[in-house]
């Protein structure tokens, strides 16, 4: 009895405890959300149903409410969820069924009523949370010192840690790259471009000299990280990682041609060495910080860098998408270059791999949200005020004049006023109809007639000439014909709008081939038709819209409003036909026209005509002040809100409010913050800047860490520079990510130093290729490390890389003796730019001495193919580019062995060849020198001069150019 007592009375208190929202928190919450959730949410509905919510569960989807309180068996949430006589489980279709627990305390809550706690909403689990690895602290320690590292492994920091990690992996370093080596690849990681054959020379000298190789090499690196071409080749990795393209991107894709002076920022900023949190500051708020000041206002290009869908829509709701889709650009920009997160993938739904609710990607939105794409005045306060001193008296003038004008003109238009009533009786005729328009006079010879227009119908002044798709002029004679169709030997001539993707699409002749529909669409304003011999005429009809195709939308195509009708028997004296003056008029503009050429007198029109010229005096003198430059860094509107999470990311659904904030993930966190939307626009994207590089926060300067690491190794400690999260790689030397970063935040977030240090590693001075001849325990060492470690991400020895585009493009002309070393401005094309509705980009055949400058000043539009540089992996701009692929195609070995381009260089090589070498031998050591700074052996002369004299010496050069060795280093 006490037994049975006792059972009854755990039962009664596990059924309470079941019926508890604590229960549901504590036993259903954590499995639903892990293994339920991810296909069954508002962004994903899997069976047609949500099981967020109880109320979504209870009205459940195709086979009708997934949830029944009080009855387990008959809920298809539990019934569908656990094996049934022994089968595997129907739910989940992917990933992990629950276990027998999980099942079970599912089956006592649905027993219990299914208790939900009020306003809870599942959401489903990330893979990782606030404890994964780049979510923590940064912490230096000291580098392992192993007894048996070899002696140059042991005084940098970043060689101890890499040894640590070889000899746990059994594998050991390689053995010093030979001093040409060493300085060409140093060259080009920091400044893309070859060195001299003279600078290999010295610095050969200087190895073997007194001073030891050493520092001779640590002089080198110093040399290099001062030289202005460092800023190049360092601001071209940036612009890859900040999207830097110089179109709009999307279907129009019109080119930019004021976003440069970006380009030249960058550049400039890493040649200062400027530190990288300010840097970041700039980027995210430099129209705040740099006030008056171009130099530093332009950094808040980043923003507005990438590509911008600028075709518009009229309909509101379009609208709001194609917005929310340029702000979720700005922030998955921005969280994959400074923080390593994809946070734009918590645009729809919570990330389903990190720790990133979406309320964190609209905390981004709302502080992005006053920032528009486009262009505005940049310039110091100095500027403006110089320009404003010199434009003062002019704008005076001109308001003196104007106003004089205006009171003659204001005269003018009270006489023709007061004239209107008798001019009108003179207007007999219809006004001009785009139906058809026709003109009768009396018989008369002529061999050419032309149309002069003098205004369209539409009263828009931006409107242009009036389009016409059929020009017919009829003979005089009793079986009349239309002499000015081209099937009866006429021509016709008219300056048209050009559509260079579609020839003739415009063009005069369609107003004489007897078609009606397609239109003439002037740019001039005279159409001449020239018969195929003098025809005595006495009619012309003509029209825009004969076969009433665009009745219902008239507006669509502007007409003749105004017109002369001339003739001509030699092209050069002309008669009157007919005109529209006696019609009435198209417009009210037209009307005006005509009333006022009624009422002025001649002495009215010589004091216009004084007045004009005056005035177009004034404006040239005006036009002589400079214009305060206009670049492309975007403007910043106010942007009060309120702002909410766009549920399933439409902007027609939205969830809570939300306010600028830093990642929920550190939230507690000294640095986080959090604001209210009475601040200023600027003050929310500083406070996201000053968030990111705060010494709390443990992901900027890691990233940043990492990429400096990747651009010197080819990889990065992590190798996905742009995603630390759970779908990113892990690190493969962590302790020595974290004494990098700290090392940078150390120095001041300068990255020279950073340089420096990896750059004097024994690591990074190591060789890359097994010596030749090498000892067997050597050459089995080598081959170990190719078996164990292929792309020697431990970095047993250096990885060799292949040159990246811009590289083989500067080197091919610095070996030519070609390459224009200039700095910044306006880039250069190599393409043809055309433009109608839509962009298109024609590559050039041939690039001339204006294209002979350094890649990273080609004006790198989107979705322009450019031979060289797209052919070897010149990322398009569409997207950020955290790493280079590096393919081997066709297209390559075809580009650089006939390419016009390829062909010119090898030309300059030659004659550059022939300049310095005094014979066939002299010349190839000279070519081996500047190409590959070295001596060409014995065999390489003997075949190289054999080559020469068979088939010239520009054959030898394009054999250069085209060699592994030109475009490889180790």
């Amino acid at each position: 009895m006490k037994l049975r007592l006792l059972l009854t009375l755990l039962a009664a208190g596990a059924a309470h405890a079941a019926g508890d929202a604590a229960f549901f928190e504590q036993k259903v919450k954590p499995a639903l959300e892990a293994k339920c959730v991810a296909c069954h949410n508002p962004a994903k509905l899997k069976g047609d149903f949500d099981m967020t919510t109880r109320a979504t569960l209870l009205t459940g989807g195709e086979d009708g409410s997934a949830l029944m309180p009080g009855r387990p068996e008959d809920s298809p949430i539990y019934s569908l969820a656990i094996a049934q006589a022994g089968a595997k489980p129907e739910m989940p279709k992917k990933g992990e069924a629950l276990s027998a627990d999980e099942a079970e305390a599912l089956r006592t809550w649905i027993a219990a009523g299914a208790v939900w706690p009020e306003k809870l909403v599942l959401k489903e689990k990330a893979k990782a949370d606030k404890n994964f690895w780049s979510f923590q602290p940064v912490v230096r320690v000291e580098a392992p010192l192993a007894a048996d590292a070899p002696a140059a492994w042991q005084s940098n920091p970043i060689d101890r840690f890499l040894f640590a990690k070889m000899k746990e992996q059994g594998l050991e370093p390689s053995p010093p790259a030979d001093p040409r080596t060493l300085i060409r690849r140093a060259t080009y990681d920091l400044t893309g471009l070859p060195p001299t054959a003279e600078e290999v020379e010295a610095f050969l000298d200087e190895t073997n000299g007194p001073t030891g190789s050493d520092e001779t090499y640590e002089k080198l690196i110093d040399r290099l990280l001062a030289s202005p071409h460092y800023g190049e080749q360092w601001g071209r990795h940036w612009l890859d990682v900040v999207r830097f393209g110089e179109s709009r991107g999307f279907e129009r894709n019109q080119i930019i041609t004021n976003l440069w002076p970006f380009r030249d920022y960058v550049i400039q900023s890493l040649n200062n060495d400027k530190p990288f949190d300010r840097l970041i500051a700039e980027h995210l708020a430099g129209d705040l910080l740099g006030k008056d000041q171009p130099e530093v206002e332009v950094g808040s290009a980043f923003l507005v860098a990438g590509p911008y869908d600028d075709v518009g829509n009229q309909d509101p709701a379009a609208a709001a998408q194609i917005r929310a889709d340029q702000m979720d650009e700005m922030i998955r920009t921005t969280s994959e270059a400074f923080l390593g997160m994809t946070l734009g993938c918590a645009r729809c739904h919570d990330h389903k791999f990190d720790p990133l609710p979406t309320r964190d990607y609209y905390a981004f939105y709302a502080t992005f949200a006053g920032t528009k794409h486009g262009e505005r005045e940049v310039a110091s306060a100095a500027a403006r005020a110089e320009r404003a001193t010199k434009l003062k008296p002019l704008e005076e003038q001109k308001a003196a004049q104007s106003r004089a004008r205006a009171a003659l003109q204001e005269s003018l238009s009270q006489r023709a006023k007061a004239a209107e009533a008798e001019a009108a009786k003179s207007w007999t005729r219809p006004k001009p109809s785009r139906y058809a328009t026709e003109e009768v006079f009396p018989p008369v010879e002529a061999r050419f007639v032309r149309l002069i227009m003098d205004g369209s119908d539409a009263n828009d002044a931006k409107a242009g000439r009036g389009k016409i798709d059929e020009f017919e002029v009829w003979s005089a004679e009793p079986a009349p014909r239309n002499v000015a169709l081209a099937s009866n030997g006429a021509s016709a001539r008219g300056e048209s709008k050009e559509a260079k993707d579609f020839a003739g699409a415009y063009s005069a002749a369609l107003t004489i081939d007897g078609k009606f529909g397609e239109r003439w669409n002037p740019v001039g304003d005279e159409l001449r038709i020239t018969f195929a011999q003098p025809e005595r005429i006495g009619r012309v009809l003509f029209s825009s819209d004969r076969n009433r195709a665009l009745d219902e939308q008239s507006g669509i195509s502007t007409f003749v409003g105004e017109y002369r009708l001339e003739g001509s028997l030699d092209g050069e004296g002309w008669f009157p036909l007919a005109s529209s003056a006696d019609r009435q008029p198209a417009t009210a503009a037209i009307r005006q026209k005509r009333l006022l050429k009624r009422v002025t007198q001649p002495e009215d029109a010589k004091k216009l005509a004084e007045m004009n010229r005056g005035l177009a005096a004034i404006e040239a003198e005006i036009g002589k002040v400079p214009a305060l430059p206009v670049w492309w860094v975007g403007t910043h509107p106010a942007a009060p809100g309120p702002f909410h999470v766009f549920i399933g990311g439409s902007p027609q659904k939205l969830g809570d409010a939300v306010v600028p904030a830093s990642l929920s993930v550190f939230a507690g966190a000294k640095s986080g913050y959090q604001m209210e939307l009475d601040q200023p626009e600027g003050e929310r994207r500083l406070a996201l800047a000053r968030w990111l590089t705060a010494p709390e926060n443990p992901l900027t300067p890691r990233v940043l860490a990492n990429r400096v690491w990747h651009y010197h190794f080819g990889k990065g400690i992590v190798d996905t520079p742009s995603d630390f999260g759970y779908m990113g790689s892990r690190p493969t030397h962590p302790e020595l990510l974290d004494w990098l970063a700290v090392e940078l935040q150390r120095e001041g977030w300068k990255l020279k130093a950073l340089h420096r240090l990896i750059m004097t590693s024994a690591a990074y001075r190591q060789a890359s290729v097994p010596e030749e001849n090498a000892p067997a325990p050597r050459a089995a060492q080598f081959q170990r490390g190719l078996g164990q470690d292929s792309d020697a991400r431990l970095l047993w020895r250096f990885p060799p890389r292949r040159l990246s585009a811009e590289e083989v493009r500067d080197t091919m002309l610095a070996v030519a003796g070609r390459l224009e070393l200039k700095m910044g401005g306006p880039g250069f094309k190599l393409y043809e730019y055309q433009q109608d509705n839509v962009a298109t980009y024609v590559p050039l055949d041939v690039h001339g001495p204006e294209t002979w400058r350094r890649a990273v000043y080609y004006h790198n539009a989107r979705a322009a193919r450019v031979d060289v540089i797209t052919d070897f992996d010149c990322p398009d701009p569409a997207f950020s580019e955290p790493r280079r692929s590096s393919t081997t195609t066709p297209l390559q070995a075809l580009t650089l062995l006939n390419h016009r381009f390829s062909l010119d260089m090898a030309q300059a090589f030659s004659e550059r060849l022939e300049r310095e070498g005094s014979d066939a031998a002299a010349r190839v050591q000279r070519a081996f020198a500047i190409a590959y700074g070295r001596r060409a052996r014995a065999e390489e002369v003997s075949a190289a001069t054999q080559l020469i004299e068979e088939f010239g010496l520009r054959a030898f050069c394009r054999v250069i150019l085209n060699s592994n060795e030109l475009i490889n280093l180790n």
